[in-house]
């Protein structure tokens, strides 16, 4: 309770000492244009909603299209921010790329409720080696060879069309990058989720607000996110257990149980260094008044330390 006070109160003088152009003092007027991942595009449009009622003569437009979508948009002068749900490449960063981590999130693997061999994937979990051998090396075919179980029916792997943020983080989890990844293509969050929804055979992977009903905070109907077994000993310990609730997940990333990747940050990027008053005033205040949404939206708050250093470097474009 301490560290979280201590965070506010740091949070709200580095914010005061950032003035004057603090956004409450004067009337902003103006558009945003964003585009990009789907991972960050529920906490953009919270953001944006919210921004909106404090500041009405705002206008922001968000669209989702994957994180490729984003960031080729921004650095092509499409939009003003690109959300981006990866690292961002040193050529990116060549062609002008300026990046804040804003929130952070996870990718996790999905399978649909009706699989064969549901109770031993929730009761073992699966380790790292056998997800590399179902999406990169494709020597897995079976469930049975993925529960180590008798069962011959075969497995249908879904990965992402698009370039995006989680198939590239998923990915990294893997050792690999997303052109490596095997499987069905399919475009967008909301597609690879219902892919598996309607195939009982079916295996993907998607990020956390995609997995995980926003109202009640359980699974999606129709898919299980699977456990990853992080020990690799062969059981989901109780160390493990934390896959029930959108809220047990964000906890166990929070808490660097769940690996990273897939767990990973989430950037607004823009290129170059924000010039505009309305662009940087918005980004401001997503990394001080808008971090208080973070947790109710389904994300992971940043360390008091990355917030800090987003803050400088929105300082240092005035």
């Amino acid at each position: 309770m301490r560290r979280i006070l201590f965070f506010s109160l740091a949070l709200s003088f580095l914010f005061i000492g950032l003035a004057p152009g603090r956004s409450e003092e004067k009337e902003l007027k103006g558009r945003i244009s964003i585009s990009g991942a789907w991972a960050l595009y529920p906490m953009a449009l919270k953001w944006g909603e919210e921004f909106q009622k404090v500041h009405p003569k705002v206008k922001i437009d968000i669209q989702a299209g994957g994180a490729g979508k984003g960031i080729a948009d921004v650095l092509a002068g499409m939009v003003d921010i690109g959300l981006v749900s990866r690292d961002i490449h040193k050529e990116e960063f060549a062609k002008g790329a300026f990046a804040i981590a804003v929130t952070k999130d996870a990718v996790v693997a999905t399978v649909n409720e009706k699989n064969p061999c549901l109770r031993e994937l929730l009761k073992k979990g699966v380790r790292r080696e056998v997800f590399i051998d179902i999406w990169v090396t494709k020597k897995i075919k079976t469930w049975g060879e993925v529960t180590g179980t008798e069962e011959k029916a075969p497995v249908h792997v879904f990965t992402r069309s698009d370039a995006c943020g989680a198939a590239e983080t998923w990915a990294q989890f893997l050792g690999k990058r997303q052109e490596d990844l095997a499987g069905i293509g399919v475009y967008g969050d909301p597609g690879l989720a219902d892919a598996v929804r309607r195939d009982r055979l079916g295996i993907g992977y998607n990020n956390i607000n995609y997995a995980y009903d926003t109202k009640t905070k359980k699974p999606v109907k129709g898919i299980i996110p699977v456990p990853i077994d992080l020990n690799g000993n062969g059981l989901k310990d109780k160390e493990e257990d934390f896959y029930e609730t959108r809220d047990d997940i964000t906890r166990a990333i929070a808490n660097n149980i769940y690996p990273s990747p897939p767990a990973r940050d989430l950037f607004f990027v823009t290129k170059g260094k924000p010039d505009r008053m309305v662009l940087i005033e918005f980004i401001r205040w997503v990394l001080t008044e808008g971090q208080k949404y973070v947790s109710e939206t389904g994300y992971i708050p940043l360390s008091p330390e990355k917030l800090s250093e987003g803050l400088g470097k929105i300082a240092q474009t005035r």
